[in-house]
C-alpha cells in the first residue's frame, strides 16, 4: 500500500527529531517504516543516510538489514556483508526466524553478485528450509528464483528454470508482483541465454508493466537493458541502442553503479558490432572501473573479454592476448564454465590470427568439452567451425570435414543462421579433397 506523501514527510521531520533527542525507540519504529518505502522506490542513498542516523542511537538489527540493501544495491558489496551479518547476529539471537531467513537469502546474493557461487547456495539452501518453516511464501519464492540464478550463473539452465518455475506461481499466489517481474525477467535470460530471443522477450515484455506499476525503477532499468540485450542478438542494433539509452538514465538516477556498468558495456558491445570500434572502447572504458569498483568480478571478466575482442578485430593482437588473459583466471575463479569456454576460444582465434595453430588447436580443445558440459551447442559450433579452419590452413582437409560435419549438425541442431554457409563450405572441401586424390 502507497505512503501519503504528507504521512511520510511527517515521519522523516519526527524522525530526525527523535535522534537529535536521542530518542532510539521512536527512532528506530520511525526509521524502519520509512526506509521500507524508501527501498520499494529505489531511494537507496535516502535510505543509507536515515539507516545511518538511526544507528547512531546504538545497535538495530532493522537498520542495519535496510542498510545492508541499500549499500548492497548501490554496488558496495563488502560494507553491505558488515552490515548484514550483524542483522543475523542479532536476528539469530532473538529468536526472530523470519528476518534470519531474510537477510542470509541477502547474503547470499551479495556472494552471488561477487561471483562465489558456492558461498551464495550455502546462504540461499540455509534459508529455504526456514521460509517453509514459518510459513513465509513470498521468501520462500524469493530464495527458489535465487537458487535459480546461481544456476543461471553457473551455465546450468535447467536447474535455473526449474527453480524459477518452481518460484514463478508462488509468487502470484502471495500477489508478489515486483517479485513476479523478477522472476520473469530471470526466466527471459535463461531463454536468451539458450538462444531464443522471441521466447526471451515474451517474458521480458510481461514484466516491464509490471515494474513500472509498482515503482521499481531499478528493476525496470534492468529489463530495457535485458531487452535491448535480445535486441542487439537479434542483430536489430538501434532497437537495442534505444532500450539501453532508456536504461542508463534510470540507472544513475537511482544510483544503480553496477547495473550502469553493465548497461555502458552493452552500448559498447552494439558499437562494437556496428564496426564503431572507438566508441565501443570508449564505453568499455567507462564500464570497466565501475565494474572493479562495485566488485563485480564477472562483469569485469566480461568487460576485459569485450576489450579483447575490439583490439582482436583492430589487428591488436597482442593487445587482444593481453585482456582475454586477465579475463580467464577471473571467470575460473567466479566459477563462469560458458565464459571461460568463450575466452579460451577468443584467445584460441588470437594464436590462429598468430599462425600459432598448436596453440590455438589447445585453446580450442580446452574450450571444446566445457561448452559440452553446459550446453551450448552453438558454442561448440563455433569452436568446432575455429578447429576445422586450423585444420584447412595446416592443409589436413580430412579432419576438417571431420569437423565441419559435427559443425552442420550442431547448425541444424539450433537452427544456426550460418548453416547455409556453413553447409556450403563443407561442399568446398568435399569436392577440394575429391580433386586432389
Amino acid at each position: 500500500m502507497a505512503t501519503d506523501p504528507t504521512v511520510l514527510a511527517r515521519w522523516v521531520e519526527v524522525h530526525r527529531l527523535a535522534v537529535a533527542g536521542q530518542q532510539p525507540a521512536i527512532a528506530r519504529d520511525l526509521g524502519d517504516r520509512v526506509c521500507w518505502v524508501w527501498l520499494r522506490t529505489s531511494r537507496f542513498a535516502a535510505v543509507e543516510a536515515m539507516a545511518t542516523a538511526t544507528l547512531t542511537l546504538g545497535p538495530d538489527a532493522d537498520a542495519l538489514y535496510q542498510r545492508g540493501w541499500a549499500r548492497s544495491a548501490t554496488g558496495r558489496p563488502w560494507p553491505a556483508l558488515e552490515d548484514y551479518q550483524q542483522a543475523l547476529t542479532m536476528y539469530q539471537q532473538a529468536g526472530n526466524r523470519g528476518n534470519e531467513a531474510a537477510t542470509l537469502n541477502n547474503i547470499g546474493s551479495v556472494y552471488n553478485r561477487l561471483g562465489d557461487r558456492q558461498r551464495a547456495l550455502d546462504h540461499y539452501h540455509q534459508a529455504l528450509p526456514i521460509t517453509q518453516e514459518v510459513g513465509n511464501r513470498a521468501g520462500e519464492a524469493a530464495t527458489l528464483n535465487n537458487i535459480g540464478h546461481v544456476y543461471d550463473n553457473l551455465g546450468d539452465r535447467q536447474q535455473a528454470l526449474d527453480h524459477y518455475h518452481q518460484a514463478l506461481p508462488i509468487r502470484r499466489d502471495v500477489g508478489d508482483r515486483a517479485g513476479e517481474a523478477a522472476t520473469l525477467n530471470n526466466i527471459g535470460g535463461v531463454h536468451d541465454g539458450l538462444g531464443d530471443g522471441q521466447r526471451a522477450l515474451e517474458h521480458y515484455h510481461q514484466a516491464l508493466p509490471i515494474l513500472r506499476d509498482v515503482g521499481d525503477r531499478a528493476g525496470e532499468a534492468t529489463t530495457l537493458n535485458n531487452i535491448g540485450h535480445v535486441y542487439d542478438n537479434l542483430g536489430d542494433r538501434q532497437q537495442a541502442l534505444d532500450h539501453y539509452h532508456q536504461a542508463l538514465p534510470i540507472q544513475r538516477d537511482v544510483g544503480d553503479r553496477a547495473g550502469e556498468a553493465a548497461t555502458l558495456n552493452n552500448i559498447g558491445h552494439v558499437y562494437d558490432n556496428l564496426g564503431d570500434r572507438q566508441q565501443a572502447l570508449d564505453h568499455y572504458h567507462q564500464a570497466l572501473p565501475i565494474r572493479r569498483e562495485v566488485g563485480d568480478r564477472a562483469g569485469e571478466a566480461t568487460t576485459l573479454n569485450n576489450i579483447g575482442s575490439v583490439y582482436d578485430n583492430l589487428g591488436d593482437l597482442r593487445r587482444a592476448l593481453d585482456h582475454y588473459h586477465q579475463a580467464l583466471p577471473i571467470l575460473r575463479e567466479v566459477g563462469d564454465r560458458a565464459g571461460e569456454a568463450a575466452t579460451l576460444n577468443n584467445i584460441g582465434h588470437v594464436y590462429a590470427g598468430l599462425e600459432d595453430r598448436q596453440r590455438a588447436l589447445d585453446h580450442y580443445h580446452q574450450a571444446l568439452p566445457i561448452r559440452r558440459d553446459v550446453g551450448d551447442r552453438a558454442g561448440e559450433a563455433t569452436t568446432r567451425y575455429n578447429i576445422a579452419m586450423v585444420h584447412r590452413a595446416g592443409g589436413d582437409l580430412d579432419q576438417a570435414i571431420r569437423e565441419l560435419e559435427q559443425v552442420v549438425d550442431l547448425d541444424r541442431q539450433v537452427d544456426h543462421p550460418d548453416l547455409e554457409a556453413d553447409t556450403a563450405l563443407l561442399e568446398q572441401l568435399r569436392q577440394q579433397r575429391a580433386e586432389g586424390r
